[in-house]
């Protein structure tokens, strides 16, 4: 008995749990849940990788199926499959293209020399050496024809034909120029958004002129000469270097300096000082381009008599011109620019004799005494040029004072008191500008006393009412029987008395100058555009006229300016612009009082075809 419940008991300790519940009878006071299943939970120390719990009787997991391969998108395409991007890294020695020859690697755009539009490497569009050296090549070709009509006199020395023994004689005139200009520019430094580092400029000039007139001695103080005059020239026009000396602002404010021949402007309309001398200039800018500013210090060149280009195989002449000049852009209005100007002009002349290509007197003048002079002239200037909302304005004031040790009428020294003012205003009007202009310059009341007031500047080429459209700014008119100069000079508004702009010194024994005229602008076409002017002009004062002519009662008067101009741009730039303009002056009583019975006209082609 004993040894059978021995067995039992060993039977059960062999079954498992759940056996033993289902002999139970009874139900339980309380049934456990079954416990959750326990997943993988990380580590919380990095590194040390991962515990997993669960219970025995589960089965293991199957392994995570193996990622699937990119897919190919060019399968269908038969091209081989590009190859994934790897990770950026910074690298020292990485290739970087050339920018300037990326489009023409790729063949999208290829260099065209002969088209100033495309790429093109004469243009400065790609650099010639490098990364940062350019050249632009400019190449210009500006002729023009000009039959005129001016006031001419008798050769006194030998008058060709019977009845030639007046004054005056024929009148008519021919003249035939062309200019072949050639700009070369050496550019170095990064020139996207900085001034360049080094500017080397050289802009020769070759032109070739020919004169017809109906009088001996017109062209020529040789009455023997011919009456037609064919020459040729070759000036220098530029000839400078430009060094770039810092930059101040990260917006590129900096400070240069140029040295050399470089055309030079001391206001916005070319008034007192436009021409191209040899020069040194420190200039530059501040607080973004608002304020510009200028130093400046020239000698004036000598020039060809009959093509007015710098002739640089002669000795410069001794007339030095100071200068100082700041600009102040979007002021007192936005869109408007005010400049503030002191020049000094230095002119040590009065021991030259200087006898012009033709043979005539240029220094001194042939007028009053004929003897040299010495001056010093100040000039204290305010320019203003911009747009009042619509209305656009420009505005010009001097002030001249200074010495002259000498007066062309009086052997005596004059001091020099005198000014100038000018505006011009236009508004737009759809395809039509319409425009107003004024010019008054002080005359001189008394050639004898020791004040002269006659305002001249010392070198202009306005380009104002009309420019070198109207008769009076292009037009040179003798003054016959005065003295061998000219009432206005060639390209200039006043009245200076000047023996010529070219080779002549400042006047300020003259008799001044007034301008009131109206103009407008018609753009007929996108490509042409007729411009016209009327111009009223006046002597400020006649008192020197009256003692040069030794003749008394002169007027005021000069007369009505009238002009127009058709402007044809075929390829609507500047590539090629025609401009043939005709120009007349109605005589009022002071030129009829200087030149009985002689009208005068002028009529102007002129093609420029630009590369």
């Amino acid at each position: 008995m004993k040894r059978a419940l021995r067995g039992l008991a060993l039977l059960l300790a062999a079954l498992p749990t759940t056996a033993l519940h289902a002999f139970d009878t009874a139900p339980a006071a309380s049934t456990p849940e079954e416990p959750q299943e326990l997943h993988a939970e990380p580590d919380p120390e990095p590194g040390l990788g991962q515990v997993e719990r669960r219970r025995p009787d589960r089965d293991v997991p199957p392994p995570p199926a193996p990622p699937e391969p990119p897919r190919d998108l060019n399968a269908r395409s038969g091209l081989r499959p590009v190859q994934p991007v790897e990770n950026w890294q910074a690298s020292q020695d990485a290739p970087v293209p050339d920018r300037w020859r990326l489009l023409s690697s790729l063949g999208l755009i290829e260099d065209q020399l002969l088209n100033p539009y495309r790429q093109n490497t004469l243009k400065g569009d790609k650099p010639i050496r490098g990364h940062d050296e350019f050249l632009v090549v400019s190449a210009i070709s500006d002729s023009f024809w000009e039959p005129r009509r001016l006031p001419t006199p008798v050769a006194p020395q030998a008058p060709d034909r019977d009845g030639a023994g007046g004054i005056f004689g024929g009148d008519t005139q021919n003249v035939f120029a062309s200019s072949a200009i050639l700009s070369l520019v050496y550019l170095k430094g990064d020139t996207t958004f900085r001034p360049p580092d080094v500017e080397l400029h050289f802009t020769p000039v070759f032109n070739f002129n020919h004169a017809q007139v109906e009088e001996n001695r017109a062209l020529r103080v040789d009455p023997r000469e011919s009456r037609t005059r064919r020459e040729t020239f070759i000036g220098v026009q530029e000839l400078f270097a430009d060094l770039h000396l810092r930059n101040v602002s990260e917006r590129y404010d900096f400070d240069s300096v140029r040295f050399g021949i470089q055309p030079i402007s001391l206001d916005f309309r070319g008034f007192l000082f436009q021409d191209q001398p040899i020069a040194l200039r420190l200039f530059g800018s501040r607080d973004n381009n608002r304020w510009q500013y200028n130093l400046l210090w020239a000698r004036r060149l000598e020039k060809d008599t009959n093509s007015g280009l710098n002739a640089v195989n002669s000795t410069p002449r001794d007339d030095d011109l100071f200068a100082v000049n700041l600009y102040r852009q979007d002021w007192p209005v936005l869109g408007f620019t005010s400049q503030a100007l002191l020049a000094y002009n230095q002119n040590s002349e009065a021991g030259d004799y200087y006898f012009d290509r033709n043979g005539f007197l240029a220094r001194p003048a042939s007028l009053g005494s004929e003897r040299g002079r010495n001056y010093q002239v100040g000039y204290l200037g305010y320019n203003g040029d911009g747009h009042f909302g619509r209305d656009n304005l420009t505005v010009s004031a001097y002030l001249a004072t200074g010495r002259e040790d000498r007066g062309v009428f009086r052997d005596a020294a004059r001091d020099i008191l005198a000014g100038f003012i000018a505006a011009e205003w236009s508004r737009d009007y759809d395809w039509i500008r319409a425009r107003v202009s004024a010019l008054w310059a002080s005359g001189d009341d008394d050639p004898y006393d020791d004040s002269a007031n006659g305002f001249d500047a010392v070198f202009e080429n306005p380009i104002f009412a009309g420019a070198d459209t109207s008769f009076w700014i292009r037009q040179a008119v003798p003054l016959i029987g005065g003295g061998g100069v000219t009432l206005s000079t060639r390209n200039g508004v006043l009245n200076n008395l000047r023996s010529s702009k070219e080779h002549g010194q400042s006047n300020f024994s003259n008799p001044g100058t007034g301008l009131v005229g109206v103009g407008a602008d018609f753009d007929l076409l996108p490509t042409l555009r007729l411009s016209t002017n009327f111009n009223h002009l006046w002597f400020a004062d006649t008192t020197v006229l009256e003692v040069a002519r030794n003749q008394g009662g002169i007027a005021r008067d000069i007369g009505w300016d009238l002009s127009a101009a058709l402007i044809w741009r075929p390829f609507m730039s500047q590539n090629a612009v025609l401009r043939l303009s005709y120009a007349e002056l109605l005589p009022g009583a002071g030129f009829k009082a200087l030149f009985p019975d002689h009208d005068a006209y002028s009529l102007l082609a002129n093609v420029v075809f630009t590369y």
